[in-house]
């Protein structure tokens, strides 16, 4: 039996919830899909699915395997567009949604050069801190920093998001270095306030043990915001400790306005993403849109820079 078959019945069923609705979508009848995942998980030797009558779930591998084998589908695709499509332009419309305060930064300033390149290609772009049903709301792609929970979109890791805190100099020198998380008590902390997404806190893990735990610290301040923009300008007016992304403080941790404080217990990187829904064909352009922010997110120095 085919690999690639096995891998694109797994992904289909796993993103329906259904050997039935797959098969429709195939055209075949579900023994056939069945058979295909029997033979991968013989193949493999584990448990993919958990198949009952009611209703289908990924066990924990089968979770871990789903995005290789997105992946893989995907490649396969591109390369299977990059030999067909020869010497055709790329031509058509792309809507691409991004969050609203990465995509101002690190979003919005590459379309123009998309453009540039592909100039039969139009684009619109849509910033929302939201998360956006794109195939619901008939997107092409998205951008976006985090966990990808959503195991229906296929996902193409662009860069990897860690989180730091940081102070200005300046603030530093009045205040004092917390040593380790617990001394952030005694700091002005700039905080998200309760309001806001980031619930579950400050993340950090124990210094040189990469099997550590991740551990979430609450810490409090005279100022707290809805808007991670506005603890930015807050933290760079030296105002107190902030913990912001990477997108978003590089450029300023390398013209010295920030510094970076208990980088040792800065917990593991998350992830910077493309996101579109699952497709036989990718378009053309929507290839040629991911391939370009890969490239750009992976150029030297591309986050220090803006």
């Amino acid at each position: 039996m085919d690999k690639l078959k096995q891998l694109e019945s797994f992904v289909s069923v796993a993103s329906r919830g259904s050997l039935t609705a797959a098969a429709n979508a195939e055209g075949v009848a579900p023994a056939i899909m069945g058979r295909r995942l029997d033979g991968l998980e013989e193949r493999l030797g584990v448990k993919l699915l958990i198949r009952t009558t009611r209703r289908i779930t990924l066990t924990h591998e089968g979770s871990a395997f789903l995005e290789d084998c997105q992946r893989i589908i995907a490649d396969v695709a591109n390369a299977e567009a990059s030999v067909s499509a020869g010497g055709v332009k790329a031509s058509g419309h792309v809507r691409i949604t991004a969050p609203a305060g990465f995509g101002r930064r690190h979003v919005a300033p590459l379309v123009p050069r998309f453009r540039e390149l592909h100039p039969e290609v139009t684009v619109t772009l849509n910033l929302s801190d939201r998360v956006v049903d794109i195939a619901g709301e008939g997107f092409d792609c998205a951008v976006r920093v985090g966990d990808m929970p959503d195991s229906s979109l296929v996902s193409v890791r662009m860069a990897d998001n860690r989180r730091l805190c940081v102070a200005t100099p300046a603030y530093l020198a009045r205040h004092g270095t917390p040593h380790t998380p617990a001394e952030l008590a005694r700091f002005h902390c700039l905080t998200l306030s309760s309001d806001a997404s980031q619930t579950r806190g400050w993340a950090f893990r124990e210094p040189g043990n990469e099997n550590a735990a991740v551990t979430y610290l609450k810490p409090g301040g005279p100022m707290d915001c809805s808007d991670g923009q506005v603890l930015h300008d807050w933290c760079l007016a030296g105002y107190g400790i902030a913990w912001r992304s990477t997108w978003e403080v590089e450029s300023e941790i390398a013209e010295g306005k920030l510094v970076a404080v208990l980088e040792d217990y800065a917990a593991p990187p998350n992830g910077i993403y493309a996101v579109f829904p699952q497709r036989k064909h990718l378009p053309l352009r929507v290839r040629l849109w991911i391939d370009y922010l890969k490239e750009r997110y992976g150029t030297p120095g591309f986050w220090k820079a803006l």
